[in-house]
């Protein structure tokens, strides 16, 4: 097999080979590095690489399960390796040693995977763009001016230059699936609880996070679903999983589905032309298709989800801090001054706050669930608009100090009293107004890869669904990627 023939072939493809004996796992993990070696220099989507534990899966004879074989990278964020730092892009952790691997890690290495690195990602994942004083920033393959997106910018970019076939994600306010969007990828955000998470922390942010993947086909983001949905006896408690494996029901017809449109926002009122084009041919697609299509009202009000979504995020900012200073003897110059600043508006709000918040999540929830009585599917963009050039989003010099000072003397209350939330939410998520609304209500989302701009930049479109529609957006994802297939087109700085 040469470089081209493995680019050519997503990871199901490649799990066929090596079990009918055509190529061997040695081989397709040395076409990997191939790759990586060839790009990673110019995207920084490998910050780790894990080699002498690789090499011993590829050659290992006993090594079995449905992607068996196939190279695989993990997002350096809350997918643990046994034996490696999970610095979470932060200097903080850089040099922590885990102990055992993440239950996510287990159920990939159970299903034959070769994990050989690991991926770029903002400090705590905090940003939308993948940009870590630790590691530097990503680059997105398509133009690498412009960012891959972020948390998991780094997956994101490997897999869009076809270093691997895909790779892990995860998602706490659009991770997964910005990304996706940035990259021309499919990225599916689960619904709450149904992913494996620990045994190194609890539920994530009180259920916003979960793990994924990205994926440049729909049927390898099937297969890993179906390969990493299980119970778990040490969960806080078990979703209800689907009936039947993602991968059989691929080519089942939907039927007809009612599916709601709007890029709305009142976090953003005026999102890019492109990213509203992204959003109507898509609906142009979908009628095509025989769905009922129409525009409709957002189903929440944007800025208060969001308000909500970011002393929540504030707050877990604040905790993880401080618990990394308790354990590790660190100091504040270990992180970056934007992460401060976030802990120390989490730290004065104080609890009361954050509860508030996650009890408005249950009016967040039944205005979804209102919206999902009238129609099958919410259809948005992913993000508002193109990917932003590298440092457009960056904390300038000057209010990085600004924000360290603030830190030193305690001084988040001069921000709180300041009334500047509604600024800070515009700020932190203008870009990213759509995403929050399914790690809030645990609802499942996926983001699907439907619009290039005229300079060839992909902006993805997003689609959320009922509590346990996850396999429906996969068959859904499924039928506009053999209306306008995807999956063979590699961003020519990578090709």
């Amino acid at each position: 097999m040469n470089l081209d023939e493995y680019m050519a072939h997503d990871a199901v493809g490649l799990a066929e080979l090596a079990a009918r004996g055509e190529v061997k796992p040695l081989e397709l993990l040395a076409l990997a590095r191939q790759r990586a070696d060839a790009v990673n220099p110019a995207l920084n989507a490998i910050v780790t690489r894990l080699d002498n534990v690789a090499d011993e899966r590829a050659t290992d004879p006993n090594l079995a399960g449905p992607l068996a074989g196939v190279p695989f990278l993990i997002k350096d964020l809350m997918q643990e390796y046994k034996g490696f730092p999970t610095s979470w892009g932060s200097r903080s952790l850089a040099n922590k040693v885990e102990t055992e691997h993440s239950l996510y890690t287990q159920r990939l290495l159970d299903a034959g995977l070769v994990i050989f690195g690991k991926t770029n990602t903002p400090e705590f994942g905090t940003k939308p763009v993948t940009e870590p004083d630790l590691w530097g920033p990503a680059h997105n393959p398509w133009n690498v001016a412009h960012t891959p997106g972020g948390s998991s910018g780094g997956s994101g970019a490997a897999v869009a230059a076809g270093i691997v076939p895909a790779a892990g994600a995860n998602d706490g306010g659009g991770s997964i699936r910005i990304p996706a969007s940035c990259n021309g990828l499919v990225g599916l955000k689960p619904s709450r609880g149904v992913m494996p998470y620990g045994p190194q922390g609890g539920e994530p942010m009180h259920g916003f996070v979960t793990q994924g993947v990205v994926s440049r086909t729909v049927r390898d983001s099937a297969a890993l679903f179906d390969l990493l949905v299980a119970t778990d006896p040490r969960a806080g408690f078990n979703a209800a999983l689907p009936n039947s494996p993602a991968m059989q029901r691929l080519s089942i017809p939907t039927g007809p589905l009612r599916i709601g449109f709007s890029a709305a926002s009142t976090i953003n009122p005026q999102p890019h032309p492109e990213a509203v084009a992204a959003m109507h041919n898509a609906a142009e697609l979908l009628t095509k298709l025989g769905h009922n299509v129409e525009e409709t009202a957002p189903p929440c009000d944007g800025a208060a989800l969001g308000r909500d979504f970011l002393t929540v995020w504030f707050a877990n900012v604040e905790y993880e801090v401080s618990r990394i200073k308790r354990r590790s003897g660190v100091r504040d110059r270990d992180f970056e001054a934007d992460t401060l600043a976030l802990a120390e508006l989490g730290r004065t709000a104080g609890v009361s706050p954050m509860l508030q918040a996650l009890e408005a999540r249950g009016n967040h929830i039944r205005q979804l669930a209102a919206f999902h009585q009238r129609y099958d599917l919410l259809l948005t963009p992913t993000v508002a608009g193109p990917p932003p050039v590298i440092g457009a989003l960056s904390t300038p010099r000057s209010l990085e100090l600004i924000a360290r000072l603030i830190r030193k003397i305690r001084g988040g209350r001069l921000i709180a009293l300041a009334g500047i939330m509604d600024d800070i939410v515009s700020e932190n998520l203008g870009w990213v107004p759509y995403t929050q609304l399914a790690n809030v209500t645990g609802r499942p989302a996926i983001s699907v890869p439907l619009h290039w701009t005229n300079n060839g930049l992909p902006i993805g479109v997003q689609f959320v669904g009922r509590l346990g529609s996850d396999v429906l957006l996969l068959r859904l994802a499924a039928q506009l990627e053999q209306a306008r297939p995807w999956g063979k087109r590699f961003p020519a700085p990578a090709a």
